[in-house]
């Protein structure tokens, strides 16, 4: 149809289009940031997991010597286990600072305050994603016993973790932004919620009765599944369930998602 002066009609944009529109561009300023805005950034982003998991060897190593985990061997199940825990942990803290990091772009109303969030989520999810593809190759040129056994299982564990941190960082993000003092609590956080999820050290090695406790943590249940999918014979951590570990996740996503509805004016106006 043709308008009054006589050119072609240009339709409206429907609202996912717009909403796809917001994220692609969100996410390629998100991605040229966190890769390009430092001459070094690509190898700062492969060298600090690799430079971590060197330390958390040597010290889990000196602590215990050379025991091995049962049905797996040490190195893998520590790096798959670093690794699902990295995936969750920066779904939480990048969340944090998605909100007040993109403020500036509130000013259109096109952007809400959890599509940062989400954009981040993704983009950091696809980095960890790219360098676990990393870790798995050079484990295998180095002798590591890191190709999965079950390759389906491992990936579905994986993109769990993924799905929580998304939880954890819509749910943060709404928090820290309107509490700024719960953002240094949720980092101070990071270090014994990798201890108590098992990154470390093996939780079979625990009492049952403090097992009952520590399993209310999601984590150890994804990060479980995890190692299970790359060695089939690994004796999970007695109470391991997916099923609790989805009821927990979707709970968050939709604790989030209401958070952000809630609060949108006061996100968008601080």
């Amino acid at each position: 149809m043709d308008n009054v002066n006589g050119g072609p009609r240009r339709s409206a944009r429907t609202p996912w289009q717009v909403t796809r529109s917001v994220w692609y561009a969100m996410f390629m300023r998100e991605a040229i940031s966190r890769t390009m805005s430092d001459r070094m950034g690509w190898f700062w982003m492969i060298f600090e997991p690799v430079a971590y998991i060197g330390i958390m060897i040597a010290i889990r190593t000196f602590i215990r010597g050379d025991q091995l985990i049962v049905n797996a061997d040490f190195i893998p199940w520590l790096i798959t286990g670093l690794l699902g825990f990295a995936l969750v942990r920066e779904g939480m803290m990048r969340g944090m600072g998605a909100v007040d990091g993109n403020r500036a772009l509130f000013a259109y109303r096109q952007v809400q305050p959890v599509d940062p969030v989400l954009v981040r989520n993704f983009l950091e999810g696809m980095l960890r994603s790219f360098i676990f593809l990393i870790f798995i190759g050079g484990g295998l040129m180095l002798g590591l016993d890191m190709y999965p056994d079950n390759a389906l299982r491992a990936m579905a564990a994986w993109l769990s973790l993924w799905s929580l941190g998304l939880g954890l960082g819509l749910v943060t993000s709404v928090a820290a932004s309107l509490v700024p003092e719960l953002g240094r609590v949720f980092r101070m956080l990071a270090l014994p919620l990798m201890i108590l999820s098992g990154v470390i050290f093996p939780l079979n090695a625990l009492p049952h009765w403090l097992l009952e406790y520590l399993m209310i943590n999601p984590i150890p249940h994804g990060l479980e599944t995890l190692r299970l999918g790359f060695f089939d014979k690994y004796q999970v951590v007695h109470g391991t369930s997916m099923l609790y570990f989805w009821f927990f996740t979707f709970t968050l996503i939709a604790l989030g998602l209401l958070m952000h509805l809630r609060f949108i004016d006061r996100l968008k106006a601080q």
